[in-house]
This record gives structure tokens, C-alpha cells and sequence, in this order.
């Protein structure tokens, strides 16, 4: 009975760490597919390339994501990374300009350090359409690498009767497993800012362009499915000290799916020339979890924290304890520019 028992536990956690690659609601396919972050604000060229050096009034930012989700059941999933993008040759052309990055994101999950590495360049660009209107398209190549320790998995050859004795052979050929494969990604970006108080985006991008295979095993086939997402974002001044950001973000991958929808509220502390801001948030990802968010903004740099309450079935096996996340952003200028090298387009300048 009790090897039984055991048994089960190991095919739960399995099952587990096959879906948390997965990270969207509405699951039905637990095969190949993408990762995310709660604060999807706070990582824009990972929601799509065109976001790329996409900044009104500063030249360049850097920053850095942390998730850890589900560490209440035995299979947690912790996602980081780090990313930095940086505007070139607008000085030279005042109103359209290219934006370049590069990301770097590691997923680990589980006993046997099931894990994503991967590096990823963008390149956008950006076009004004007069006063009044912007558009931006994006392109993005990286390199992915996962693999997985066995040496640190147990299993039922291993089962003496009494416990998993770990010095057992566990009948599995190689100690750690790795994949690589190229991954190519695409997006475009509408902009609308009719006054300095209101500016609305609308975007859409696809990820695994080119369906790359990452399965550990040759001749089998294991192909990343195209991921298309589509979002709005919106900010609006509605008092001298008030500005609300309300966005909706909806992507698709494999027959699963994830719309979440929600607003953060900065407000201005002190006067203007402080530059600080306390941020909250609420966010649905619905059918899954309630997002609260608390951050604060100073002189370019963003703190953010937020947690997601589990709403879904799952909720019951981890006392509803979903995920708790960081983010860390940083916008600043180049030394050398001025306002009067350049001219800064109609957006919104919180």
C-alpha cells in the first residue's frame, strides 16, 4: 500500500512538472509550452519585440524578473530574467528611431532540475504617423537550451522495500539530458495619443515563429506550438497627482490559453520634482488567479512586488498560495542628449 501510495505521489509530481512549462489556464495540452510572468508590464519585450526600445522621453532601461510559483505543493517553479534594451540613430531622425535589446530568462522546476535557458536578441522599429499616431514592428532570434538531471530523480527500480534508496540504479540511460534549438519571434504595435494625457497601444506578436523542436530525444518530435498574444495598454492622467494604466493581455498556444486583465494606479508623492510614485495594482488571469501589486516608482527606477491568489482547482492542494513575484526596471538617458536633439513624440510623460 505504501509503495502504492508513493507511487501515485511521484506520478503527481511528474504531471506537475510537465504542466509548469505550461503556465496558462484553460489548460489542455501540457507539451512544449510557454512561460510567463504575472507582471507582464514589467517585461514588455518578452510579451512582444516590437516593444523594444519603445520609450517616450528616456533613452534606454534595464531590468530583472523573479517568480517563484506553486512553492506550496512539491513541484515549485521559479522563472528570472534580465533584460536591457536601448534606443540608436534617433538623434539622427528625431521622429522614427530602432530599438535594440537582448533578454536572458532560466526556468527551474522540481527534484531533477527540469530547466530553460535561454538567450534572445530584439530589434524594432519605430515610425511616427504624424502628430497623433505611431506604429512599431519588432523581430526577435534566440537560443534555448533545456535540460534535465536524472541523477536527482528517483524512482520505482529504486524502492527497497522500505524507502527510495537513491544508490540503486534507476534504470535510466544518461545522468543529464539537454536539448537546444533556435526560437524566432515577431510583433507590431499600434499607437494612438490624441493630447499628453492619454496614450492607447495595441499590439500583437507570435512567438516560436518557426516551431522549434525540444524534445531530449532524437527522432521524436516535440515541437514548441506558435504562441500568438494580443494586448492593450492604456495610460491616462486623471488628476495632478493621479494616473491609472488599465491593460488586457490574452495569448494562445496549443489549445490552452490565458486572458488577464487589470490596472495599476501610480500617485505622485511629494511634488513633480521628487519624481516619486507609489503603485498599486489588481489583476484577473481568469479561471486561475487574483493578482494584487505594490511597487514604487523614483527618479526612473520601478520596484514592484505582486502575488497571485489561486483561484482555480488547484487552489485546494495549495491552500490557494499561487505565486510571488518581483520586478526591478530602470529608464535613464544617454549623457550627452537634449531635448533639442530630438523631438520628443505626443505621449504621455508620467
Amino acid at each position: 500500500m505504501l509503495m502504492k501510495r508513493l507511487r501515485s505521489y511521484r506520478q503527481i509530481m511528474w504531471c506537475m512538472l510537465a504542466m509548469a512549462p505550461a503556465a496558462l489556464s484553460n489548460q489542455k495540452e501540457a507539451v512544449a509550452q510557454g512561460l510567463h510572468f504575472s507582471q507582464f508590464y514589467n517585461a514588455p519585450m518578452l510579451v512582444s519585440p516590437a516593444n523594444t526600445g519603445l520609450m517616450s522621453d528616456k533613452d534606454f532601461r534595464i531590468g530583472a524578473n523573479y517568480r517563484n510559483q506553486w512553492g506550496a505543493v512539491p513541484v515549485p517553479f521559479r522563472s528570472y530574467s534580465l533584460y536591457g534594451d536601448m534606443q540608436v540613430f534617433r538623434r539622427q531622425n528625431g521622429t522614427n528611431w530602432l530599438g535594440v535589446g537582448e533578454l536572458v530568462e532560466v526556468y527551474k522546476s522540481g527534484d531533477g532540475n527540469l530547466s530553460l535557458s535561454r538567450w534572445e536578441a530584439f530589434a524594432a522599429y519605430h515610425i511616427e504617423l504624424g502628430e497623433y499616431q505611431m506604429i512599431s514592428v519588432g523581430l526577435s532570434a534566440a537560443t534555448v537550451e533545456r535540460s534535465v538531471d536524472f541523477n536527482k530523480l528517483t524512482f520505482d527500480t529504486q524502492w527497497d522495500g522500505f524507502v527510495f534508496n537513491s544508490t540503486l540504479p534507476n534504470g535510466e540511460k544518461g545522468a543529464l539530458s539537454k536539448t537546444n534549438y533556435a526560437d524566432i519571434g515577431a510583433g507590431i504595435n499600434y499607437a494612438i495619443f490624441p493630447n499628453e494625457l492619454v496614450y492607447i497601444k495595441f499590439g500583437a506578436s507570435v512567438a516560436h515563429v518557426n516551431q522549434p523542436n525540444e524534445s531530449f530525444y532524437k527522432g521524436q518530435a516535440n515541437k514548441v506550438g506558435i504562441r500568438p498574444t494580443g494586448y492593450v495598454d492604456m495610460l491616462a492622467r486623471i488628476g495632478e497627482k493621479v494616473v491609472i494604466n488599465p491593460s488586457v493581455y490574452y495569448t494562445q498556444q496549443r489549445g490552452a490559453s490565458q486572458l488577464m486583465g487589470g490596472s495599476l494606479l501610480s500617485i505622485l508623492v511629494g511634488s513633480e520634482q521628487t519624481d516619486g510614485s507609489l503603485v498599486f495594482g489588481g489583476y484577473y488571469r481568469v479561471n486561475e488567479a487574483i493578482i494584487g501589486t505594490f511597487g514604487y516608482d523614483w527618479n526612473g527606477l520601478r520596484v514592484m512586488a505582486s502575488y497571485d491568489f489561486t483561484t482555480s482547482q488547484l487552489g485546494q492542494y495549495n491552500n490557494h498560495n499561487g505565486a510571488l513575484e518581483f520586478g526591478l526596471r530602470w529608464q535613464g538617458g544617454y549623457p550627452d542628449n537634449s531635448a533639442r536633439d530630438r523631438r520628443v513624440y505626443n505621449c504621455p510623460r508620467f
